[in-house]
């Protein structure tokens, strides 16, 4: 049976209180329990609404901070770009199955290192290094394919969306919608040649 997730309240002074512990902890706690994989819930003190996803923010937040980016401003704001736009929950599932597989890579290639280096945690955590930077070029390599593939693979699936949706609104009478009804739908049809008998 799954363990329900550890609790960590969020007081109005703005401490952070392990109900597993018993005892107040900061965010670097709270990243430490994410990179050891620990479920865990932030929930308000009084109220109980959860609060994990702004804490996770926060944590982002200091680590963009702290020299090392790994979002630039433009990736920043063609994300901000998405909110409000009628594609936006379709980019966050993108994103989402994008960074699993980038995960999925990653522990293919720790699988690999520990056949090199074998299983001792010290050695394998140097050698891992190591390993990404001599794999450095074949990494990108693999990830650049993938993102192409996957991005090739995003913009058939809002072409067939854009189709369906032509398909769709074809058969209602709006002016000025591509591929829409343009004739009256309450004037009878023309016969066969009515149009041109006027021309002979």
């Amino acid at each position: 049976m799954t363990q329900p997730p550890r609790i960590i309240k969020k007081y109005p002074n703005r401490r952070l209180y392990d109900t597993e512990t018993s005892s107040y902890i900061t965010l670097a706690d709270v990243k430490k329990l994410v990179i050891d994989n620990v479920e865990f819930r932030v929930e308000e003190a009084k109220s109980k609404d959860d609060l994990t996803r702004s804490i996770l923010l926060q944590i982002i937040l200091e680590e963009e901070s702290a020299g090392a980016p790994m979002f630039s401003s433009d990736m920043l704001s063609q994300v901000i770009r998405f909110y409000g736009n009628a594609m936006q929950g379709m980019m966050g599932n993108y994103l989402e199955k994008n960074i699993h597989t980038f995960i999925e890579v990653q522990k293919r290639l720790q699988d690999q290192s520990r056949q090199v280096y074998g299983q001792n945690p010290i050695l394998n955590s140097e050698a891992w290094g190591d390993f990404v930077k001599m794999q450095g070029p074949a990494i990108q390599g693999l990830m650049g394919s993938y993102l192409e593939q996957s991005a090739n693979a995003f913009m058939e699936m809002q072409q067939q969306l854009q189709k369906q949706t032509r398909n769709l609104f074809s058969t209602f009478p709006f002016t000025g919608f591509p591929g829409a009804a343009q004739n009256n739908p309450d004037a009878p049809p023309k016969e066969p040649g009515a149009a041109d008998e006027g021309k002979n």
